[in-house]
């Protein structure tokens, strides 16, 4: 199902009557930048260009632009295109009164301005020097100012008003990579007026970029009130919906849903976004009777409608409106004109769910009317919803292929492209077009056109994320493959399709495991300091501004709460101007200045990989799933033997034959090793001996794999028909000896990504002085409920979302810290009980001096009440400072400074996830949605390289954990993954210990390589 963007009702646009082709030249040349409400600065996607207001008593057709960059809380820089001519005293004009200004020695002359002339300009009251660039043409001046450190931003930026046509080229800026593209969303959206994060948010939304809109509509619900504030929300939850986080959808229209009725806008607009809600959950059904169900209040008065006020908002808001970006603001779309837009987008779903139904002949009329409604608005004029007339003209493909007219479909999917690529270049709703398009050639037979149209889709994408790739590239990888079941495809097929499941990455895990990297190829001792610096500081920037922005959602503010918001506003000015000095120090350093885009070719991962070594990639599409096979000197892909939707379902069941947690109880169950042997060969019958006989399996999963550690796997038939023998001889059904496990014969690393594989692989290794640091056994609380709790899970839940004191009842003892400190000698140490306290683990500066951190605790993953969100921690002692509450937080846990080869997590499921509300306490501004972006994510942000997680709650009887755990440290300069694997075949050939629950749960998150001890 293709994902539907959000009618903006800052200017819907209509149906035009005649459905005719841009000509060349506007399709080929896209929008002026002078048309522009932002533009991007350079190709490599690390900065943009977004209008602001003129100031006060400037002239009317003068422009302003503010640029953002990546890692920079707040803008870097300002641009004017101002009439008059100022080029001979610029300092005082644009922004640099007193300060003294020197002609550049590196200058080069913006395209478009051959006579411009570039300043290095510094002021007594600052310690950072600015850069000033100035050219004229005709009676115009072009003006830039901004950090010295971002030149390259400024003189691209510069190029581009003076052509009128984004210049090309790369901006060269310091770096850390600590962004991707969804938080550079946050950081523009935070940087600019909430209205100008709406009228953004919309245009982004159309375009395509469904995450990133939603950041900005995020920004804006925050800030603005009223119908404006909900308006914000329901797009926010819409966008939510297309990126398929329907729980929050759910969520967000709940919160909406009884004031929006009330409105005759926003009720339609509540309509038509939850019926997208239904079809991006492919229930077509739910979705017709989602349009077809009559309004609260159907408003259907038009004197009425024409009698609503437009407020300054909406009025900002219908900025989108305009034909120009010269800042004036277009009242003119009425209420009128937009309820009857949003009447035309519903006949519009109407038609697109009636199709899916399979009454496409009825969607047709539904299409015309659609036509119809919005062609009377504006004669069909209104510029900014180009992309509705795209995606009704794929409606109208659709039907025509179904109807056995493929030309006329081709003709229409070629009309929706045009129309996309003359208003939205380069966005990712143009290449979901024209993935719709390759589509199209692949069930007409195609095949040349179709594998040439989607090549040419991934190579535009640059590595750069395009998540709506995800329901659309199926038939690209079925072509390249053949379209059979397990059928191999060769090298090149698996490097297109390699290349092609980058595009899908999401945000989280990865992208801190790149930061890392990024910190670790360090130059020198300063820069490492500065770069951690700036970490530091964008964190505490974002965590400000969440707390800020909390605050002014307060209906009614008390004066003690006033001053304390002003107070943090005034040091969010006083961390982005510190935040600004440090970039420019570290821009002093060519190694932390910007890098090309993040993504990895096959050939390039082959290079990496030793032999021995192969790199499995799972990739889950919509209705199918896909293998990458990667050795040294061989790649191969195939489509795998099952749905994700049948995985979800194999995995659950699987996960529930491990253990459950019930009633306060971790239980176990005989584990389903039939069920295991049937996902084995689903997933890798094409690969099913070359596995095995592998000594390093590096497994990226996807999906529900995310949850599963494939260590269980069973790789033969007769380990099943052992094990039903034994059955029924002994009817043990917990004996599970002599299996051929997958992790038996070879040492396992989970990986996230090929990138973040790469940069863990290359990363420096640590330079702590001292072996190992064991943390664990906190001081209890409160009297011990009666019976010790089997598994190191906090189950109990308190009221109010808080813990109850029952979990601090049952300390992990530290045997297990004790053997492996035993193992390291004097260069071990082991922290317990009272030492063991949130407030003094965060207080130690001497975590970086250890190249193991050990913790064997209580993990606490899940929420303390089902209604509660949930925060992860682990459990440690209560300090007597105030603000312990014997918690280590996601939070604190990034916020710690280590520096460790390897984090041991000895406690319950701290392969988990985290919410976006804890990343957000992080002052982290993206993932958190899936597997492994929780606590693992946490340590690696604080400075871990690999990471030693579990699955599930992991045992103490039988001394599982503590034998298991303890073996890793058996011998000097084994690998961590053939170190826990070794333990592992232990617990395996012991009766009481072959079930999995016991020996399975721990994974190696990053490279297993690295030895334990050296």
């Amino acid at each position: 199902m293709k994902r539907l963007a959000s009618l903006a009702l800052a200017g819907a646009a209509a149906l035009a009557a005649a459905w005719a082709v841009p000509n060349a030249a506007q399709t080929t040349k896209g929008t002026p930048v002078s048309l522009r409400d932002t533009f991007p600065v350079g190709r490599n996607g690390l900065c943009e260009a977004q209008i602001i207001e003129p100031e006060p008593g400037a002239d009317i057709f003068d422009r302003r632009y503010s640029i953002i960059c990546r890692d920079a809380a707040a803008p870097i820089g300002t641009m004017w295109v101002v009439r008059g001519r100022y080029a001979e005293a610029p300092e005082s004009r644009f922004g640099l009164p007193g300060a003294t200004c020197r002609a550049a020695g590196d200058a080069a002359a913006p395209k478009g301005l051959a006579s411009a002339r570039e300043l290095v300009c510094e002021a007594s009251d600052s310690p950072l020097r600015s850069r000033l660039i100035v050219g004229e043409i005709g009676n115009r001046t072009y003006a830039a100012t901004g950090f010295n450190a971002y030149a390259s931003a400024l003189r691209l930026g510069l190029a581009s008003l003076a052509t009128d046509r984004v210049a090309k080229g790369e901006v060269d800026i310091p770096l850390t990579q600590a962004t991707d593209a969804l938080a550079f969303a946050r950081q523009q959206a935070d940087a600019i007026s909430a209205d100008q994060a709406l009228v953004e948010a919309y245009r982004r939304s159309n375009q395509g970029e469904f995450a990133e809109a939603a950041e900005f509509f995020a920004a804006s619900a925050e800030v603005l009130s009223g119908k404006s504030a909900l308006d914000a929300r329901l797009n926010e939850a819409l966008l939510q919906s297309n990126l398929g986080n329907y729980a929050e959808a759910d969520r967000l229209f709940g919160q909406t849903r009884e004031e929006a009725a009330t409105d005759p806008v926003l009720s339609r607009l509540l309509r038509n976004y939850e019926t997208i809600h239904a079809l991006n959950q492919d229930r077509a059904d739910a979705a017709l009777k989602r349009v077809d169900r009559p309004l609260a209040n159907e408003f259907g008065d038009p004197a009425m409608l024409r009698r609503l006020m437009i407020g300054p908002a909406l009025a900002n808001r219908l900025e989108a409106e305009n034909e120009s970006a010269g800042g004036t603001y277009s009242v003119s779309l009425t209420p009128l004109e937009r309820a009857q837009l949003l009447d035309g987008q519903a006949d519009y779903l109407r038609a697109t769910a009636l199709r899916l139904v399979g009454r496409a002949d009825e969607a047709s009329r539904y299409l015309r009317a659609a036509d119809s409604a919005m062609a009377e608005v504006r004669g069909g004029r209104v510029n900014s919803i180009l992309w509705l007339r795209a995606q009704v003209l794929g409606e109208l493909a659709e039907i025509a292929e179904i109807e056995g007219r493929p030309g006329e479909a081709e003709n229409f999917h070629r009309q929706g492209i045009a129309l996309l690529d003359t208003r939205y270049p380069d966005s990712p709703a143009l290449q979901s077009a024209r993935a719709q398009l390759a589509g199209f050639y692949a069930r007409a037979g195609r095949r040349d056109e179709a594998l040439a149209l989607y090549r040419g889709i991934v190579a535009d994408a640059e590595g750069r994320p395009l998540p709506a790739l995800r329901s659309l590239i199926t038939p690209f990888f079925d072509l390249l493959l053949g379209g059979e079941v397990n059928a191999l495809g060769d090298a090149a097929s698996a490097a297109d399709i390699f290349a092609a499941s980058q595009l899908l990455q999401r945000p989280g895990l990865a992208q801190t495991q790149a930061v890392l990297a990024r910190e670790l190829s360090v130059g020198s001792d300063e820069a490492a300091q500065l770069f951690r610096k700036t970490i530091n500081l964008g964190r505490a920037i974002e965590q400000l501004r969440s707390g800020i922005a909390e605050m002014q959602t307060m209906a009614e503010m008390p004066p003690e709460t006033a001053r304390l918001l002003a107070e943090r506003q005034e040091r969010l000015q006083q961390l982005e101007a510190e935040q600004a000095e440090v970039l420019a120090s570290l821009a002093e350093y060519p190694r932390y200045r910007a890098v090309s885009g993040s993504a990895i070719d096959l050939a390039q991962l082959q290079d990496i990989l030793a032999p021995g070594e192969a790199y499995v990639k799972l990739v889950t599409l919509q209705e199918q799933s896909f293998v990458i096979y990667v050795t040294k000197d061989e790649a191969l892909a195939y489509k795998a033997a099952i749905t994700p939707d049948a995985l979800e379902e194999e995995v659950d069941r699987l996960r529930e034959s491990i253990a459950i947690a019930e009633g306060g109880r971790v239980l176990t169950f005989p584990f389903d090793i039939e069920r295991s042997r049937e996902l084995y060969l689903a997933l890798f019958e094409p690969v099913a001996d070359r596995l095995p006989a592998q000594r390093h399996i590096v497994f990226e999963p996807d999906g529900a794999m995310l949850r599963l550690p494939i260590n269980l796997l069973v790789t033969d038939d007769e380990s099943v028909a052992r094990y039903k023998a034994r059955l029924a001889e002994s009817g043990d059904e917990y004996d599970f000896t002599g299996t051929n496990w997958l992790g038996r014969g070879a040492e396992i690393s989970t990986s996230v990504a090929a990138t973040a594989f790469r940069d863990v692989r290359v990363a420096a290794p640590s330079d702590a002085a001292r072996s190992y640091l064991g943390l664990g056994e906190n001081t209890p609380i409160g009297e011990s409920q009666s019976g010790a709790a089997r598994t190191r899970a906090a189950l109990a839940g308190g009221e109010n979302c808080a813990w109850s004191p029952n979990i601090w009842a049952n300390p992990i003892a530290a045997d297990e810290l004790y053997t492996a400190a035993d193992r390291f000698g004097s260069g071990a140490a082991v922290v317990t009980r009272d030492e063991f306290t949130d407030s003094k683990i965060r207080a130690r500066e001497d975590l970086t001096d250890y190249r193991i951190l050990h913790f064997a605790t209580h993990g606490l993953v899940t929420a303390p009440q089902p209604e509660c969100p949930p925060r992860p921690a682990l459990l440690t002692s209560f300090g007597g400072e105030e603000d312990s509450d014997g918690l280590l937080s996601f939070a604190e846990i990034f916020g710690l400074r280590i520096d460790a080869d390897l984090v041991i997590l000895s406690a319950c499921d701290t392969a988990g996830g985290a919410t976006v509300g804890a990343t957000r306490e992080a002052g982290v501004t993206s993932g958190g949605d899936f597997a492994l972006d929780g606590l693992v994510r946490a340590f690696v942000g604080a400075g871990g390289r690999t990471v030693l997680a579990s699955h599930w709650p992991v045992p103490d009887d039988y001394d599982a954990t503590k034998r298991l755990i303890s073996g890793l440290f058996a011998a000097d300069g084994t690998e961590t993954a053939e170190a826990l694997r070794t333990s592992q075949v232990g617990l395996m050939d012991s009766a009481e210990t072959s079930h999995p629950f016991y020996w399975s749960a721990f994974a190696v998150v990053g490279d297993g390589t690295i030895p334990v001890r050296r």
